[in-house]
């Protein structure tokens, strides 16, 4: 197969890379170097390889790289730095929702996406948009509560008020 030059900003950085046709952009970002877009299934079911593109969550898995063309993706580690997180992916380590982290990044994006539509879902809603999300560690309660303690720091980020009591909201099913 013929490649085809792709142009696409990732995490605010530019790339043009030849790509076959039938290239996937899961694999064309691994191959430069996103190793947080993590490789799980290949068949959009488990949401490890959620990105925004163009500020829209997909499954890159789902998107052949050259539907990219152009395009802007951010990845769990646009969002934020060891040094400076992101409020989500704070909110997923103070709730103890990392075990091993394979699913992590996938979520992250997912909570983002959720919460930028809705920024104080009810845990239903929470549970549906973690559903194209698989987790085989936690058991979902603290994911769940992560995106609870995520939503009220950003709810309360957006009124200028820190939560009450972040201690006691992390790590417990989410009310």
């Amino acid at each position: 197969m013929a490649s085809r030059t792709v142009s696409f900003k990732v995490n605010g950085r530019q790339h043009q890379v030849a790509l076959a046709p039938n290239t996937t952009l899961l694999t064309a970002l691994r191959d430069l170097g996103y190793t947080d877009v993590k490789n799980g299934c290949e068949i959009g079911e488990c949401g490890a390889c959620a990105v925004f593109l163009n500020g829209e969550a997909v499954n890159s898995c789902m998107v052949l790289a050259q539907q990219a063309d152009g395009a802007e993706i951010v990845t769990n580690a646009g969002l934020g730095t060891m040094k400076d997180p992101h409020p989500i992916q704070e909110a997923f380590a103070d709730a103890g929702a990392i075990q091993c982290g394979f699913c992590t990044p996938g979520m992250v994006i997912s909570t983002k996406a959720l919460l930028d539509r809705n920024p104080d879902p009810t845990e239903d809603e929470i549970r549906d948009a973690l559903s194209g999300n698989l987790c085989r560690c936690t058991g979902y309660g603290q994911i769940v509560s992560a995106v609870r303690l995520a939503a009220d720091r950003l709810t309360g980020e957006r009124q200028g008020v820190l939560p009450v009591d972040d201690e006691a909201n992390a790590g417990g099913e989410a009310s």
